[in-house]
C-alpha cells in the first residue's frame, strides 16, 4: 500500500515539474506586470470557510469556474462544467438525471456533494441526488462556480461529504438591460432565454425566462456485439428527452450604506421522456412520461455593523414534486399459483425543505478572523409507492458551527473549525478540521490539512420500501425493503497541497495528494432471505416476482488515494489555457462481492482534461476543449464504460449592432469517437453543429464627481460607494452620466466605447483603441 501510494506522489510530482519546466521556458510576455498587481487578481475564494480569502489561505483545493471558461467551453448544462474540475466524473445517467463522482463512488444519484446556489441547498431529501433538469437557473445568470475539492462538513454539515459545489449567480446590478440567448443543435437541441434587469440605485431587479429542450441519445439501441455474441440484452428504444420551462427572479434593496436585502424566487416545469421499451420484462414497469415541478423561495438579509462586523441572516423554501405513471400488463405472469394481473406504476413524489440560517463574520484583531453561525432545516418527502406504510415522513436538522482564521506568523496561517449537528436519523454528530497553510514566498504557499465529515442516510436509504401495486390494490412486487438503523458515513481526509502563482508568465498552479478513509459506507444490496423478508407475518405482502429484492446497508470502508492538479495560464489578454491531471486508487475492505469488485473499478485511474481560448482579432474567439478519462464502473445501475477521449471545438464572432453587443458561434461536441455514459445505452455520438447566438441591450453608465473628477463605472458605485457621495472626496456631487467616448474604467482595466458609451468591450492593444477623448495622453491605454 505505502509504496502503491508513493508512485502516485512522484507520478503526480514529476507531472507537476514538467508543466513547471515548460512554463518557465516561455518569454516574459507581461515583464511589466509587478507581483503586486497580478497577487491583486489572485482568486478570492468564499466558500471553503465562509470567509473571503485568496486561494493561497484557503484551508482545502478549490476550482473556480469563471465566466471566461463557462463561456469558453460551449457547455449548455450546468453539470457538465464540472467536467473542467480535476477528480471529477460527470455522465447524464437514466431518467433525466446526471451522475457525478469525485474520486470515484459515481451513481445515479450523486449523493456525497453539498450542493449551493447563492446559499440554498438543492440536493434531495429523497434520494441526496441533484435534480439539475429542474433547476430554475440559467447557465448565463452564472457569474462562477468554486468547488470546494474535499469534505467540508465543518462549514456546511452532512452531504458536504467528498466536495462541495457552489454556484453564484450574477446580481441584479450585473445585468441591467435586456439579454437574448438562442441555441440550435443536433439530437433536438433547442434553447432560448430572456432576461431583463432594471431598477435605481437603492433597488435592482432582474428576471430570466428561458425554455430549453433535449434529446440525449439515439433512441433505437442494437446491443453491443462481442466475439462471443450478444452480451447485452439492449435492443429496443430508449427514451432520454426532455422539455423544462422555467422563470427565476432577484431583488436587490439597499436599504442604507450598511445593509441590503436580497430576494430571489424561481419556478419550473418539466415534461420529460425517459425509461425503455427492450426485451426485457422489466422495461414494462418504467414511465415514459414523467412531469416536474420546482419552486423556491429565498429572502436574506446582510448587515454591516462595522468594520469588524457584519452579519447575515437566510431564510429559504424549496419543493420539487415529480410524477409519472405507468400501467402493465402481466397476466402471462404466474406467480404462486396465480397471474400477476394489471400491475400500475405511481411514482409521485414531493420533497420540501425550508431553512433559517445565521452566519456572522468578525475580525476580532489584526490577526484572528472568525466565522460562526446555526441553520435548522425541517426537510419532507411524500410518496405512497416509495413510504407506502406512512407516505409522508418529516425530520428535522439542527447545526451549529464556527471557524477560526489565526495570522500566527507572516508567512503561517492556521484555521480550525467544527460544525456540531443532528440529524433527525443519526443524532449528533461533530465535525472538525484543521489546516495550516505556510507562505514560502508572496504566491506560493503549502497547505496541510486533516478533516472528518459525516453524510446521514437519506429518506430512501434508511426508510424507503417501494412497492408495486396490483390494479386491485394489492401488492404486486417489492423493490426495496426498509434498512432502519443506518450508521452514517464517516470519512477521515489528510492532504498536502501547493499553491502558486508566478507574476511574469501570469500562471496559476494547485497541486494536491491526499489520501481519504471512509467508514459505514453505505450501499444499495440484495435483501437477505428476501422471500422470509417479504413474505413471513405479512399475509397482506406477496412474494416478488422480482429475482432481486434490495435494501440499504453499511456495507464496510472504502480508502481512496491519489494526486491532482489544476494550472492556468493567461500570458495574454488574448489566451487563456487551463489544464487539470488527476491520478486515483481506490480500494475496499468489504464482504459484499459486488462491491468488493466494483467500487476500486469506480475511479478512472487517470483523468485529465484542457480548456484552451484565444482572441483572434476582430471579434473572432476560438476555443478547444479536450477530455480523457480511462475505465470505470457506475456504481448501482451504471455500467463499466470504456476509456474515451472527447473534443469539443467553438468558433465565435462578437461584433456590435445598433449599439449592442451580439455573438454569434458555433460549437461542436465530441468531434472524435463515440463513447458511452453511464450506460452501454448512452451513447454520446458525434454532435458537430450547434449554434449559439446571443445578444445583449446592456447600456453603460458611469459615475462621475463634479468636484473632484473621480469616476467609477455603474457596477463599481453600487458595490464601493454610498448613493450620491464621492468615494474620493466625500462630496454629494457623484452623479450618473453616460460614459464619454474613449475610455472607461470597467472593473480592473480599462475598456473601449462607442461614440456614445453604449456597450463596452475589452481594449486588447493599445493600436485597437481609439484616441483618448481629452487628447491629452492622460488615458492610461493611450500612455
Amino acid at each position: 500500500m505505502a509504496s502503491t501510494f508513493m508512485s502516485v506522489i512522484n507520478s503526480a510530482l514529476r507531472r507537476c515539474c514538467i508543466a513547471l519546466l515548460c512554463g518557465c521556458t516561455l518569454p516574459a510576455v507581461a515583464a511589466d506586470l509587478t507581483e503586486t498587481d497580478f497577487l491583486d487578481e489572485m482568486p478570492v475564494v468564499l466558500s471553503a470557510s465562509r470567509l473571503s480569502q485568496p486561494v493561497t489561505d484557503a484551508p482545502t483545493a478549490v476550482t473556480v469556474i469563471d465566466q471566461d471558461m463557462i463561456r469558453a467551453s460551449g457547455f449548455r448544462d450546468i453539470p457538465d462544467l464540472l467536467r473542467l474540475v480535476p477528480g471529477f466524473t460527470v455522465a447524464y445517467s437514466n431518467s433525466n438525471t446526471w451522475a457525478a463522482g469525485y474520486h470515484g463512488l459515481g451513481d445515479a444519484f450523486s449523493r456525497r456533494f453539498q450542493v449551493l446556489v447563492d446559499g440554498r441547498s438543492i440536493y434531495s431529501p429523497h434520494y441526496g441526488a441533484v435534480y439539475w433538469n429542474d433547476l430554475p437557473l440559467s447557465i448565463d445568470d452564472i457569474e462562477r462556480i468554486e468547488v470546494v475539492r474535499g469534505p467540508d462538513a465543518a462549514v456546511y454539515g452532512a452531504n458536504a461529504f467528498a466536495a462541495v459545489i457552489n454556484i453564484i449567480s450574477k446580481t441584479a446590478a450585473q445585468v441591467p438591460g435586456e439579454f437574448v440567448s438562442m441555441q440550435l443543435g443536433e439530437q433536438d437541441m433547442r434553447g432560448l432565454t430572456l432576461r431583463h434587469g432594471g431598477g435605481d440605485q437603492a433597488m435592482r431587479y432582474r428576471i430570466t425566462a428561458s425554455a430549453q429542450q433535449r434529446d440525449r441519445f439515439e433512441r433505437d439501441v442494437v446491443g453491443k456485439l462481442y466475439d462471443s455474441g450478444l452480451i447485452h440484452n439492449d435492443n429496443g428504444q430508449y427514451f432520454e428527452a426532455s422539455k423544462t420551462y422555467f422563470v427565476n427572479g432577484r431583488m436587490d434593496w439597499q436599504l442604507s450604506p450598511d445593509s441590503d436585502v436580497m430576494a430571489q424566487f424561481g419556478l419550473s416545469q418539466g415534461d420529460w421522456k425517459a425509461g425503455s421499451r427492450t426485451n426485457e420484462l422489466a422495461s414494462l414497469l418504467e414511465p415514459n412520461v414523467q412531469d416536474s415541478r420546482a419552486l423556491f423561495l429565498q429572502l436574506a438579509y446582510h448587515k454591516v455593523e462595522s468594520a469588524k462586523r457584519e452579519w447575515r441572516l437566510q431564510a429559504y423554501f424549496t419543493q420539487n414534486r415529480f410524477d409519472a405513471n405507468q400501467v402493465a400488463d402481466f397476466s402471462a405472469l404466474v406467480v404462486n399459483g396465480e397471474p400477476v394481473g394489471i400491475v400500475t406504476v405511481d411514482e409521485y413524489l414531493q420533497q420540501t425543505r425550508s431553512s433559517l440560517e445565521l452566519q456572522v463574520n468578525e475580525q476580532w484583531t489584526p490577526n484572528f478572523r472568525a466565522v460562526w453561525g446555526g441553520e435548522l432545516w425541517q426537510e419532507a418527502v411524500n410518496s405512497p409507492q416509495y413510504y407506502p406504510a406512512n407516505a409522508s415522513l418529516s425530520g428535522e436538522i439542527a447545526r451549529v458551527h464556527g471557524n477560526l482564521e489565526w495570522r500566527a506568523h507572516e508567512r503561517v496561517l492556521m484555521q480550525v473549525g467544527a460544525l456540531l449537528e443532528h440529524h433527525y436519523f443519526t443524532g449528533a454528530d461533530i465535525s472538525p478540521r484543521v489546516a495550516v497553510n505556510f507562505t514560502l514566498t508572496p504566491g506560493h504557499a503549502i497547505r496541510l490539512g486533516i478533516s472528518r465529515a459525516y453524510r446521514s442516510p437519506t429518506f430512501f436509504e434508511e426508510a424507503g420500501n417501494q412497492v408495486l401495486m396490483k390494479e386491485s390494490g394489492a401488492a404486486a412486487d417489492v423493490v426495496t425493503v426498509p434498512s432502519t438503523g443506518l450508521d452514517p458515513e464517516r470519512i477521515l481526509s489528510r492532504e498536502i497541497g501547493y499553491v502558486g502563482y508566478w507574476p511574469p508568465l501570469r500562471l496559476e498552479l494547485d497541486a494536491r495528494l491526499y489520501r481519504d478513509t471512509i467508514d459505514h459506507f453505505i450501499g444499495q444490496v440484495r435483501a437477505v432471505n428476501a422471500s422470509d423478508v417479504l413474505c413471513a407475518g405479512n399475509p397482506a405482502l406477496i412474494c416478488s416476482p422480482r429475482p432481486k429484492v434490495f435494501t440499504f446497508d453499511n456495507i464496510g470502508s472504502v480508502h481512496s488515494q491519489g494526486g491532482e492538479f489544476q494550472l492556468r495560464w493567461r500570458p495574454s489578454p488574448a489566451l487563456d489555457l487551463s489544464v487539470h491531471y488527476a491520478r486515483a486508487f481506490l480500494t475496499t475492505d468489504t464482504s459484499d462481492k459486488n462491491f468488493k469488485g466494483d467500487i476500486p473499478q469506480s475511479v478512472p485511474r487517470e483523468s485529465w482534461g484542457m480548456l484552451a481560448s484565444y482572441r483572434l482579432g476582430y471579434g473572432w474567439e476560438t476555443s478547444v476543449f479536450v477530455q480523457r478519462s480511462m475505465t470505470q464502473k457506475w456504481l448501482t445501475e451504471g455500467d463499466i464504460t470504456e476509456m474515451f477521449t472527447r473534443v469539443d471545438a467553438r468558433l465565435a464572432h462578437r461584433w456590435k449592432w445598433q449599439r449592442r453587443d451580439v455573438e454569434a458561434a458555433i460549437v461542436g461536441q465530441n468531434l472524435g469517437d463515440d463513447y458511452a455514459e453511464f450506460r452501454d445505452t448512452n451513447v454520446f455520438s458525434k454532435r458537430p453543429q450547434l449554434i449559439d447566438y446571443r445578444r445583449a441591450f446592456m447600456p453603460i453608465y458611469a459615475y462621475k464627481c463634479a468636484s473632484c473628477g473621480f469616476a467609477q463605472d455603474e457596477m463599481q458605485k453600487i458595490s464601493d460607494a454610498p448613493l450620491g457621495v464621492c468615494p474620493s472626496c466625500g462630496k454629494a456631487d457623484y452623479a450618473k452620466q453616460l460614459t464619454a467616448p474613449g475610455f472607461a474604467l470597467k472593473g480592473s482595466g480599462w475598456y473601449a466605447t462607442d461614440f456614445k458609451g453604449n456597450g463596452s468591450k475589452p481594449a486588447e492593444t493599445k493600436a485597437d483603441a481609439p484616441s483618448p477623448a481629452c487628447g491629452t495622453g492622460a488615458c492610461p491605454a493611450a500612455n
